[in-house]
Formats: C-alpha cells, structure tokens, sequence
C-alpha cells in the first residue's frame, strides 16, 4: 500500500492519513464513485488504530469527499448530490456574538504584553505612515499564518490591509469595472448587498440551499464573481462541501471569472483540520480571499485583509494605489507581534476548546 505514516512526525497520524487520502481524492487517482479502502484494511497495513482511521474518514465525510453507506463502507462522493446527508445540511454551530462575550474573551494580558513590547521595541516607527496596503510586518505575520494555518502559499505583496472586510469588499469594487455583474448567496449577510448596491455595481442573488449555492442558480447566472462565505455562512449556518467548492472553482473557470472567499468564523471549526480554502484549491489568478480578526480576537481592532491574486495586482495598484491604508500603524505592528509570537494561535486554540465544550452540553 502507498499510504505510509511517519511515526517521529509532529503531525497526528489520522491527519497524515487524511492527507494522503485527500489528495488522492483530489486528483482523482480515487476515481469520483469508488469504494475508499476499508478501516481494518487500513489500520493493519499501516500499523495504526481502527479509531485512528475512523478519525480521518470523519474529517473527509464532514468535508464532503467520501460518504458513508452502512455496511457497505466508504465511497468517494461523485458529485454535489452523492453527499452524505450530514455534510449537506444545516449544522448549528455557537455564535458569540455579544460585547460582553467578546471582552470577556478577550487575551487583555497578552494584548497588553504586546502592546508594551511595541512601544519599547519600535519606538518612533509607531506614529509614522506606513504603505498603502499594510505594513511590511504585518503582511509578513498574516502570510506565514496563512501557511501555518490555512496551508496558503502567498507572498507579502500579494496581502492588503484595512479597517475590516466591509471596506475591503468596497475595494474589490473599485479594481473591477463597473458592468461587472456579481453573484451573492441568499440568503446571505445583509450587508454583504447593502455594499454592492451602495457601490452601484450590478448584482444577482443565487439560492443557497444544502451544502451550497444550487448547480442551477450558478448555471443560469449572468455573474463573473461570485460571492460566498464557504464556512458557516451567515444567516442560515450552511458549510460548503468539498465537492461544492470545486463546482465554484469549475464555474469561475468556465465564466473567466473570480470568486470572493470571504473566510470568516473558519477557525472556530469544531475539527481538528478546517475544510480547505477555495483559493488553495483553485487555479492561480481565480480566488480573492477575505478574513478579519473580528471574530478570532474583537470586531473593536477593526482589521481586515485580503489576498489578491498576482494577475490583478497591477490592477490594484493603477486604480487604487494612491490610497492609505486605514489602519494605524500602531495598531498593525501589535498584531504582527501577536501573532509573530504564538499568542493569536493559542488564544483561538482556547476559545475552540471552550466552544466544543459548550457545543456538547447543548
């Protein structure tokens, strides 16, 4: 068997087995409908626990790649609707969403550690005006964290910084031309279309329903970027599947079109390994990708980023070079050292715990 597991690696032996499997899925040396090796099977070949091999069969299920069928094992899902009807519905997750949950949440003492360190460390650097899409350190820190944690491979200039994703969704506006038309989820956040509409861009809005916006809604759309929020978007709580993200991935393909990956809430994931983002799994030049820190440290730091494909870059800079960027220096330098130091990591890490908890007693 080809699957091997390295037992002096850092990295959980259900997880290297999930990525092999995965990307054998992915590139289809699994075929898209046939049966995936059994647990046992599995588990004697490589030396490992029957639980071990359960543990990474759940993570490719929950992430619609394979589908269970009692007593007949575990198959690799041929399309959108070969899904397992656990990971095409709506999954209710925790919601902390309050100011007084925030503060309560908040890292205060590591934050004001940090803090301390930039004063003493930068010194005049703090009140001074820093490029038009971010400070080198922070688009540096939100880089190697995106390698670290999502398993993005960007570079520096490809990331811009600003006061949160509403703003930046206002950019994206700006780079494009005016007759490009957009497609939205519906229901979706609202405003996700009060921008575009206060924008005067045109825009469509597509069904979301199951594990996605429907192949129908996408087929029959006039939209060249599309929309969407692929982890727990917001109202109705519905995930992306796997294999939806792909059609997403195939359509703006066949549209020569973009996708906006607005990626909020992904880290609070109840899984061990989150589902992949679009953009690591789509052709260059095809995915813009959004996040903030609103709801991994406090929506009051009012920091956001995006990473811009390399072919609209040029773009970026002929229209909207001439901005400043909109978040304080000081401000960027602080998160850059937060993150820089482990600190965001494990304060997500603690807050997951924490949901888990909760989500289990509910």
């Amino acid at each position: 068997m080809k699957y091997k597991i390295e037992k002096n690696s850092k990295k959980p032996a259900y997880l290297q087995l999930y990525n092999q499997l995965r990307n054998d899925i992915v590139e289809k040396i699994i075929a898209p409908g046939s049966k995936m090796p059994s647990k046992r099977l599995l588990s004697e070949e490589l030396g490992i626990s029957v639980i071990t091999v359960e543990h990474a069969y759940a993570m490719l299920c929950d992430e619609g790649y394979v589908t269970s069928r009692e007593r007949s094992g575990y198959f690799v899902c041929r399309d959108s609707s070969a899904l397992s009807a656990y990971s095409g519905v709506y999954r209710p997750h925790i919601h902390i969403k309050s100011q007084n949950s925030q503060n309560e949440d908040f890292p205060f003492s590591a934050y004001a550690k940090t803090i301390r360190r930039v004063l003493s460390d930068y010194g005049d650097k703090i009140i001074l005006k820093t490029p038009g899409k971010g400070s080198e350190e922070l688009q540096n820190a939100i880089r190697d964290y995106l390698a670290r944690v999502r398993g993005m491979t960007v570079s520096s200039q490809q990331i811009v910084i600003g006061s949160g994703a509403e703003y930046l969704y206002t950019l994206i506006t700006q780079i494009f031309d005016k007759d490009m038309i957009y497609g939205i989820e519906s229901p979706s956040y609202e405003k996700i279309e009060q921008i575009y509409k206060s924008a005067s861009v045109e825009y469509r809005k597509l069904e979301l329903k199951g594990d996605g916006i429907t192949s129908a809604a996408l087929k029959v759309s006039d939209a060249r970027i599309l929309h969407v929020t692929p982890f727990h978007s917001y109202p109705s709580g519905i995930s992306a599947s796997a294999s939806k993200r792909a059609e997403y991935v195939d359509w703006a393909c066949s549209k020569n079109g973009y996708i906006i990956e607005d990626d909020y809430e992904s880290e609070f994931s109840v899984f061990a390994k989150p589902a992949d983002t679009i953009y690591s799994i789509a052709p260059q030049g095809r995915v813009i990708y959004v996040n903030t820190f609103s709801r991994s440290l406090s929506s009051a730091l009012r920091i956001g980023y995006m990473v811009l494909p390399e072919n609209l870059l040029e773009k970026y800079e002929e229209k909207l070079g001439f901005r400043s960027c909109t978040v304080p220096a000081f401000d960027q330098y602080i998160l850059a050292e937060f993150i820089n130091s482990g600190e965001l990591e494990r304060h997500i890490n603690r807050l997951r715990r924490k949901y888990r908890k909760l989500k289990q007693k509910s």
